[in-house]
């Protein structure tokens, strides 16, 4: 699966597209702005107000009676050259002054006013006044003539590096706090905005959680699912009907299957009781009674899914008891002897005391199908609910316990049986809300355990 394929939290890709879709507004907004600012006039991008102060102070130096004088510097014969209309006017600490140009007279005395001013920007009234008319900049710098205070226009022509500068500094101090805003809102909202709108999904995939193989007709709520998600929670809910649907047939042709061959096991059991007896009737009679007890297993597994009988309190020693006089005449013809440890007084559980006596039986009748045709077989019933059906054959492998319990699986793959009836025995047990495991015997063979949750005492 490739890095595309993976789950991805939609809260985060949500709000960090919304955020790179805002800074995308955002910047194509100021641009537009600066760009009309521009166009307009009231921006003059191509004018640097603080490049005359700057080649000014490196050019200023003293005349020998210590008055301002101006170096021949490259800078400054550049400066007069692309710059027609300069101006400036330089005063020191002491009243002396210098100016070139033809200095306006509103700023020609204006700096013995302003000597306390380290730095002032002298404009027009925005919309009321010329925004072409040059405004005044005053700033109070260190040369080498000493500490001079420099009043010039803005003029003089912006650098690529310092244009890159300044418009870096004007959208950081425009966009970034608008963006920092807009990505703090986005990253609180952008979850609640979620969680409410998925609350229906939320709610679709508890009950998705809840269903099971035993439940039928289940199907997930719409209510409050948003219209994007509907048709993926339409799309489930008509795969489950026809689930349901299927189900239902496979279980009715088991059914029917099972009630079909019921009759032709009846007849041939009777033919069997009138061969002479010896080795081949008990093998057939046992045959016999495993398709018998695989019609049964077919129809239990039919009744499971629609029982409709109310548990009532059912006593296990009963029910081994009765199983162990079934049974008894099937295993001692296949050489066995069948034991019964069972207390006089009642152990109870709460359930269907058929499905559990049918349980019993199939244990019982798969130690007497696997095995080796000697020894014991124990039935054994104890507190507090607890039933144990022992042999001495061969066990059950450490590492296949928990497969046993899957319908159609055999230990052996030439194994007669069918693989329903210990998975019938958990189905059984797990119905009644109790666990099956097995475990070796104490001679050796296999111990399965049935273990039921007890009546409780008022």
């Amino acid at each position: 699966m490739s890095k595309h394929d993976d789950p991805y939290c939609l809260r985060s890709r949500l709000s960090w597209r919304l955020l790179s879709l805002q800074a995308a507004i955002l910047v194509a907004l100021i641009a537009i702005v600066l760009a009309g600012l521009c166009a307009s006039g009231f921006v003059l991008a191509e004018r640097d107000e603080d490049r005359v102060i700057d080649v000014v102070q490196r050019a200023l130096t003293r005349d020998a009676q210590g008055g301002l004088a101006l170096r021949p510097t490259a800078e400054l014969n550049q400066l007069r050259s692309e710059t027609p209309d300069l101006w400036f006017l330089v005063r020191d600490r002491l009243g002396r002054s210098l100016s070139e140009g033809s200095v306006p007279a509103e700023f020609a005395a204006i700096g013995g006013g302003l000597d306390q001013i380290s730095q002032a920007r002298l404009g027009w009234q925005l919309l009321e006044d010329d925004p072409r008319k040059p405004a005044a900049r005053l700033k109070r710098v260190d040369t080498d003539a000493g500490n001079v205070q420099v009043v010039t226009a803005t003029q003089g022509r912006l650098t690529g590096a310092k244009a890159l500068f300044t418009t870096s500094l004007a959208f950081l101090g425009i966009a970034l706090p608008g963006l920092l805003l807009m990505g703090t809102a986005t990253f609180i909202a952008t979850p609640m905005i979620l969680r409410s709108t998925f609350r229906g999904l939320d709610s679709a995939a508890d009950e998705a959680r809840r269903i099971d193989i035993h439940q039928r007709g289940a199907r997930l709520p719409v209510e409050r699912i948003p219209l994007e998600a509907l048709p993926l929670v339409t799309a489930i809910n008509d795969a489950l009907a026809r689930l349901d649907q299927g189900y239902t047939r496979h279980r009715r042709f088991v059914a029917d299957a099972a009630h079909e061959l019921r009759t032709p096991i009846a007849i041939l059991n009777t033919r069997l009781e009138s061969l002479a007896p010896g080795p081949d009737k008990t093998r057939l009679l046992e045959d016999s009674a495993r398709l018998a007890t695989l019609a049964d297993q077919l129809l239990d597994i039919q009744r499971l899914d629609h029982c409709c009988h109310p548990f009532t309190s059912v006593n296990l020693a009963a029910v081994a008891q009765s199983v162990a006089a079934d049974l008894a005449p099937l295993a001692i013809a296949a050489g066995y002897e069948l034991a019964l440890d069972a207390p006089a007084t009642p152990v109870e559980t709460t359930g269907d005391a058929a499905a559990l006596e049918r349980a019993l039986t199939n244990l019982v009748q798969n130690a007497i199908q696997h095995g080796p045709r000697r020894g014991t077989i124990g039935i054994r019933v104890s507190t507090p609910a607890t039933i144990e059906v022992t042999d001495e054959g061969r066990g059950i492998p450490a590492d296949q316990r928990e497969q046993i319990f899957e319908p159609f699986y055999r230990l052996m793959p030439l194994d007669r049986g069918a693989g329903l009836g210990l998975n019938m025995v958990r189905e059984i047990v797990q119905l009644h809300g109790g666990q099956v495991s097995v475990a070796d015997g104490p001679e050796g063979g296999a111990c399965f355990r049935m273990t039921l949750p007890p009546v409780r005492q008022s």
